[in-house]
Protein backbone atom coordinates (compact mmCIF):
# COMPACT_ATOMS: atom_id res chain seq x y z
CA UNK A 1 0.00 0.00 0.00
CA UNK A 2 1.14 3.27 -0.87
CA UNK A 3 0.65 6.15 1.07
CA UNK A 4 -0.59 9.64 -0.68
CA UNK A 5 -2.04 13.19 -0.05
CA UNK A 6 -4.47 14.30 -2.13
CA UNK A 7 -4.95 18.61 -2.14
CA UNK A 8 -7.84 19.76 -3.10
CA UNK A 9 -8.38 23.07 -4.33
CA UNK A 10 -11.15 26.03 -3.31
CA UNK A 11 -13.44 23.37 -1.08
CA UNK A 12 -15.07 25.10 1.82
CA UNK A 13 -13.39 28.43 1.45
CA UNK A 14 -16.08 31.92 1.99
CA UNK A 15 -19.19 29.59 1.44
CA UNK A 16 -18.38 27.69 -1.53
CA UNK A 17 -17.87 23.97 -2.25
CA UNK A 18 -18.93 22.49 0.98
CA UNK A 19 -17.96 19.24 1.31
CA UNK A 20 -17.79 17.61 4.83
CA UNK A 21 -15.02 16.14 5.82
CA UNK A 22 -16.95 12.87 7.13
CA UNK A 23 -18.51 12.56 4.21
CA UNK A 24 -15.96 12.98 2.00
CA UNK A 25 -13.66 10.29 4.16
CA UNK A 26 -17.00 7.88 3.50
CA UNK A 27 -16.63 8.55 -0.30
CA UNK A 28 -13.08 8.30 -0.62
CA UNK A 29 -13.55 4.73 1.24
CA UNK A 30 -16.29 3.61 -2.03
CA UNK A 31 -13.22 4.20 -4.22
CA UNK A 32 -11.23 1.52 -2.06
CA UNK A 33 -8.87 3.45 -0.43
CA UNK A 34 -8.05 2.45 3.42
CA UNK A 35 -6.62 4.85 6.20
CA UNK A 36 -8.15 7.74 5.25
CA UNK A 37 -7.51 10.59 7.18
CA UNK A 38 -8.37 14.68 7.01
CA UNK A 39 -6.40 17.56 8.26
CA UNK A 40 -8.76 20.61 8.59
CA UNK A 41 -11.52 21.66 6.62
CA UNK A 42 -9.90 22.65 3.51
CA UNK A 43 -9.33 19.89 1.54
CA UNK A 44 -6.04 18.20 2.57
CA UNK A 45 -6.89 14.14 2.57
CA UNK A 46 -4.50 11.13 3.65
CA UNK A 47 -5.06 7.94 2.17
CA UNK A 48 -3.72 4.26 1.15
CA UNK A 49 -3.77 2.54 -1.98
CA UNK A 50 -2.65 -0.37 -3.94
CA UNK A 51 -2.61 1.72 -6.93
CA UNK A 52 0.76 3.72 -8.20
CA UNK A 53 -0.44 6.27 -10.99
CA UNK A 54 -1.10 9.52 -9.17
CA UNK A 55 -2.37 11.01 -12.36
CA UNK A 56 -5.26 8.07 -12.91
CA UNK A 57 -6.10 8.71 -8.89
CA UNK A 58 -6.47 12.27 -9.02
CA UNK A 59 -8.91 11.94 -11.95
CA UNK A 60 -10.82 9.16 -10.09
CA UNK A 61 -11.08 11.37 -6.78
CA UNK A 62 -12.57 14.18 -9.50
CA UNK A 63 -14.68 12.52 -10.49
CA UNK A 64 -16.22 10.96 -7.45
CA UNK A 65 -16.75 15.04 -6.24
CA UNK A 66 -18.40 15.89 -9.64
CA UNK A 67 -20.71 12.86 -9.28
CA UNK A 68 -21.15 13.14 -5.22
CA UNK A 69 -21.07 16.50 -4.81
CA UNK A 70 -21.68 18.11 -8.71
CA UNK A 71 -19.03 20.54 -8.79
CA UNK A 72 -15.67 20.63 -10.58
CA UNK A 73 -12.45 20.57 -8.05
CA UNK A 74 -9.14 20.42 -9.07
CA UNK A 75 -7.00 17.47 -7.36
CA UNK A 76 -3.10 16.80 -6.60
CA UNK A 77 -2.18 13.91 -5.56
CA UNK A 78 1.61 13.27 -3.39
CA UNK A 79 2.84 10.92 -2.03
CA UNK A 80 4.92 10.79 1.24
CA UNK A 81 8.32 11.05 -1.18
CA UNK A 82 7.01 13.39 -2.68
CA UNK A 83 6.05 15.76 0.14
CA UNK A 84 9.24 15.23 1.97
CA UNK A 85 11.31 16.52 -1.48
CA UNK A 86 8.79 19.74 -1.25
CA UNK A 87 9.50 20.14 2.14
CA UNK A 88 12.90 19.50 2.17
CA UNK A 89 13.77 21.51 -0.68
CA UNK A 90 12.50 24.63 1.07
CA UNK A 91 15.00 27.52 0.62
CA UNK A 92 13.08 29.96 3.31
CA UNK A 93 11.99 27.01 6.04
CA UNK A 94 15.33 27.11 7.79
CA UNK A 95 16.45 30.83 7.27
CA UNK A 96 17.01 32.84 10.06
CA UNK A 97 15.43 35.88 7.87
CA UNK A 98 12.29 34.12 6.80
CA UNK A 99 9.18 33.67 9.54
CA UNK A 100 7.70 30.11 9.07
CA UNK A 101 4.22 31.70 10.08
CA UNK A 102 4.57 33.38 6.26
CA UNK A 103 5.78 30.60 3.97
CA UNK A 104 3.52 29.14 1.68
CA UNK A 105 4.04 26.38 -1.01
CA UNK A 106 1.95 26.45 -4.49
CA UNK A 107 1.87 22.85 -5.41
CA UNK A 108 1.41 22.52 -8.86
CA UNK A 109 0.18 19.53 -11.38
CA UNK A 110 2.72 20.21 -14.28
CA UNK A 111 6.65 21.21 -13.96
CA UNK A 112 6.44 24.50 -15.34
CA UNK A 113 8.58 24.48 -18.27
CA UNK A 114 8.87 28.26 -19.36
CA UNK A 115 8.55 30.57 -16.89
CA UNK A 116 8.04 34.69 -17.75
CA UNK A 117 9.96 35.95 -14.09
CA UNK A 118 9.70 39.36 -15.09
CA UNK A 119 5.69 39.02 -15.12
CA UNK A 120 5.92 37.45 -11.22
CA UNK A 121 8.14 40.20 -10.25
CA UNK A 122 5.99 43.18 -11.69
CA UNK A 123 2.77 41.52 -9.70
CA UNK A 124 4.67 40.09 -6.53
CA UNK A 125 4.88 43.36 -3.98
CA UNK A 126 8.36 44.48 -3.10
CA UNK A 127 8.92 42.18 -0.08
CA UNK A 128 7.81 39.13 -1.26
CA UNK A 129 9.57 36.39 -2.15
CA UNK A 130 9.20 32.71 -4.45
CA UNK A 131 11.34 30.53 -5.80
CA UNK A 132 10.16 27.85 -8.63
CA UNK A 133 11.40 24.36 -7.70
CA UNK A 134 10.16 21.36 -9.99
CA UNK A 135 6.22 20.93 -9.25
CA UNK A 136 6.41 23.68 -6.18
CA UNK A 137 6.21 27.22 -6.26
CA UNK A 138 8.10 28.49 -2.30
CA UNK A 139 6.47 31.76 -1.22
CA UNK A 140 7.61 33.73 1.52
CA UNK A 141 4.34 36.55 1.73
CA UNK A 142 5.29 38.58 5.32
CA UNK A 143 1.91 40.34 3.91
CA UNK A 144 0.33 37.22 4.06
CA UNK A 145 -1.29 34.95 1.84
CA UNK A 146 -4.65 36.89 1.40
CA UNK A 147 -2.82 40.19 0.92
CA UNK A 148 -0.81 38.70 -2.27
CA UNK A 149 -1.21 39.13 -5.94
CA UNK A 150 1.16 36.00 -6.82
CA UNK A 151 -1.98 33.54 -5.93
CA UNK A 152 -3.03 30.13 -7.28
CA UNK A 153 -5.55 32.13 -10.30
CA UNK A 154 -2.37 34.20 -11.12
CA UNK A 155 0.51 31.21 -11.30
CA UNK A 156 -2.31 28.79 -13.00
CA UNK A 157 -3.06 31.61 -15.96
CA UNK A 158 1.14 32.50 -16.38
CA UNK A 159 2.16 28.86 -16.25
CA UNK A 160 -0.66 26.87 -17.61
CA UNK A 161 -1.04 24.10 -15.11
CA UNK A 162 -3.34 23.60 -12.04
CA UNK A 163 -2.06 25.17 -8.70
CA UNK A 164 -3.25 25.03 -5.26
CA UNK A 165 -1.39 26.56 -2.04
CA UNK A 166 -0.75 25.17 1.59
CA UNK A 167 1.12 26.84 4.40
CA UNK A 168 4.47 25.54 5.35
CA UNK A 169 2.44 24.02 8.99
CA UNK A 170 0.23 22.35 7.16
CA UNK A 171 2.71 21.23 4.84
CA UNK A 172 4.64 19.84 7.70
CA UNK A 173 1.70 18.12 9.11
CA UNK A 174 0.26 16.50 6.24
CA UNK A 175 3.75 14.92 6.01
CA UNK A 176 3.61 14.00 9.92
CA UNK A 177 0.41 12.49 9.57
CA UNK A 178 1.31 10.44 6.12
CA UNK A 179 4.96 9.01 7.95
CA UNK A 180 2.05 7.63 10.71
CA UNK A 181 0.05 6.31 8.08
CA UNK A 182 3.06 5.01 6.49
CA UNK A 183 3.99 3.03 9.69
CA UNK A 184 1.08 1.22 10.62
Amino acid sequence: MITYISLLRGINIGGHKKIKMDSLRENFSSLGYTNIKTYIQSGNILFCSKKEDKTKLEKEISSMIMDKYGFDVPVLVLNTNDLNDVITNNPFANSINHNKEFIHITFLSNEAKEINFKEIDCKKESEDEYKIINKAIYLYLPKGYGNTKIHNNFFEKLLKTQATTRNWKTCIELFEMSKQITSH
